[in-house]
């Protein structure tokens, strides 16, 4: 495993980091056992990730809780988030800091590394800075959590209006964000800033479906062929991306999707959600490859560099993987 600085919080995290939740919840979603979803979060312990991340919405803050006791606390680094979503753009002060309360109690500790407002709308932000923020910055004040975050909702901030503010505003440590090899205007819109301002990153849907599902890919690639938003060709061909695949490159579509993540300047962690032991060690490895070859990069940026807000949608439970 590979680890690295989260922006300027003094964690050392590890640069693959498990998401709890998504549309695996750690297998839960597609009827595994309690005790399967613990030995996933084991055996990611074992392979060297130390950065876990779930929310109070996902169900599975005591699952984490329950695996983490066969490690000392600070050998991992927890993230978990407020109920702020896009559904419940006004939470209140008193709903904030009783989840916190709760979610320290479903983790069964002390302290949570990193503690994050979940999904703000653009319309919201006002509300989560001036009102929330402040009553959340006096529990951390109490020590029941270490680091401040906020996280965006990316179908519905395809430009990144939310942390644009958040990284320049001092009072979120950490923010999370999606970026992935068709929708990729961070590069310019957001990880500037917070390379500038020391503000760490976790990386939400680098694989979607559009990248774990063949067939998704190529619909997506005539409907934008058809707006005339990318070459014809791709519309056509029966593999748009196959020009990734080949030795030397990328052995599948999913692994030059969390190559091309993990290595762009200004990503601290690359999350990804399964309960699929394989599928875990396969993510892992990906992540820790060497960037795609300067070729395939170049084309992409040729192909994709332009689009925003393609990939975004949930893949079904069902059929994919984060």
């Amino acid at each position: 495993m590979e680890y690295t600085a989260l922006g300027n919080t003094g964690l050392q995290v590890s640069v693959a980091g498990l998401g709890c939740g998504g549309f695996s919840q750690l297998g839960l979603a597609q009827g595994k056992s309690e005790a399967d979803a613990i030995a996933i979060i084991r055996q990611a312990i074992e392979l060297g990730v130390n950065l876990f991340d779930t929310a109070a919405a996902y169900g599975t803050e005591e699952v984490l809780g329950k695996a983490i006791k066969s490690v000392r606390r600070e050998e991992v680094v927890i993230c978990t988030k407020a109920p702020f979503s896009f559904s419940n753009p006004h939470s209140t002060p008193e709903g904030i800091v009783g989840s916190l309360d709760k979610s320290l109690r479903q983790l069964d500790t002390d302290h949570i590394d990193v503690y994050q407002l979940h999904g703000v709308p653009p319309g919201a932000y006002d509300h989560a800075l001036n009102e929330l923020a402040p009553v959340l910055l006096r529990e951390k004040a109490k020590g029941k959590f270490r680091h401040l975050g906020i996280t965006e909702t990316a179908p519905h901030d395809p430009e990144h209006q939310v942390l644009r503010r958040a990284a320049q505003d001092g009072v979120w440590e950490v923010v999370m964000l999606g970026f992935h090899m068709m929708h990729r205007n961070a590069r310019d819109r957001v990880f500037p800033l917070t390379r500038a301002n020391r503000v760490g990153t976790l990386l939400m849907f680098a694989v979607r479906n559009i990248f774990s599902q063949p067939e998704r890919l190529r619909a997506t690639m005539r409907d934008l062929a058809a707006g005339g938003e990318v070459p014809q060709w791709l519309a056509e061909t029966p593999d748009p991306l196959g020009f990734l695949i080949h030795e030397g490159g990328a052995t599948t579509v999913p692994d030059a999707a969390y190559r091309f993540v993990r290595h762009e300047p200004g990503v601290d962690v690359v999350l990804f959600g399964t309960g699929d032991p394989a599928h875990l060690r396969t993510n892992i490895a990906s992540i820790l490859k060497p960037p795609l070859p300067e070729p395939g990069r170049r084309q992409l940026t040729t192909l994709f560099g332009q689009l925003v807000g393609v990939g975004l949608d949930a893949p079904h439970l069902s059929r994919s993987r984060r």
